[in-house]
């Protein structure tokens, strides 16, 4: 899932350095490709304070959402279904049709969630601006990163931007899932590529919006069975 659709299970959250967490492995994702951190597998180190705490439980419900949503018969069907779309126009294109899928599929859900208003985008740029960067720093230096400095400049960049305001308009989209492959293939998608994305997703949109909001209420379930 995306930064949105994680932020989703955290909507009435207050604990920003939870909500940081939730979102945390992909923010490290962006700005470090390099970057391998395992804080679940070293959180007697993280015990004494209860703040690098908050992030470290934000960061496991983060793996284990994915992992439910990765594993679901949604995910399967919708990302299959999608990839058939994208076959004709991705014939010369060295992207793979089924990574594409994939996330375009959690980028519209990100789309419906905002469109839908079922997520405050701005209350969660609130939560992130609001979290201790120095017990983020700490939290990233515990779990062996280096290099803090560039994760900040892409942090406050991403912060200040608002970029996921964008998810509302679908040729936005288009643009995001480009970037997104440029940092596997050369010259992934041309123009008229993009064009004919977007309208993939713009069909693709009203078959998704028909049972969106399950895959998060079958998520959010398994997530409060597991707390019990």
């Amino acid at each position: 899932m995306n930064f949105l659709s994680h932020y989703y299970f955290e909507r009435e959250n207050q604990n920003e350095n939870e909500v940081i967490g939730t979102v945390l492995p992909d923010l490290v994702k962006n700005a470090h490709k390099d970057w391998n951190l395992y804080p679940q597998k070293r959180e007697e180190v993280f015990a004494t304070d209860l703040r690098l705490v908050s992030i470290l439980i934000g960061w496991k419900k983060h793996l284990e959402v994915d992992i439910l949503f990765h594993s679901s018969d949604f995910f399967k069907h919708h990302t299959g279904n999608f990839k058939q779309l994208l076959l004709p126009i991705l014939k010369d294109s060295p992207v793979r049709p089924s990574f594409l899928a994939h996330i375009s599929v959690e980028l519209l859900l990100d789309h419906l969630l905002v469109v839908h208003e079922k997520i405050d985008i701005n209350s969660f740029y609130t939560h992130l601006n609001n979290v201790d960067t120095v017990k983020l720093e700490a939290f990233l230096k515990k779990c062996g990163a280096d290099n803090t400095d560039h994760f900040f400049v892409f942090l406050n960049q991403f912060i200040s931007s608002r970029y996921l305001l964008s998810y509302q308009k679908l040729e936005n989209i288009s643009y995001a899932l480009q970037r997104i492959c440029m940092r596997l293939w050369a010259n992934p998608l041309n123009e008229e590529t993009i064009l004919r994305l977007t309208e993939k997703l713009e069909l693709y949109k009203e078959e998704l919006e028909k049972d969106y909001l399950s895959i998060f209420e079958e998520i959010e379930s398994k997530l409060l069975t597991n707390l019990r």
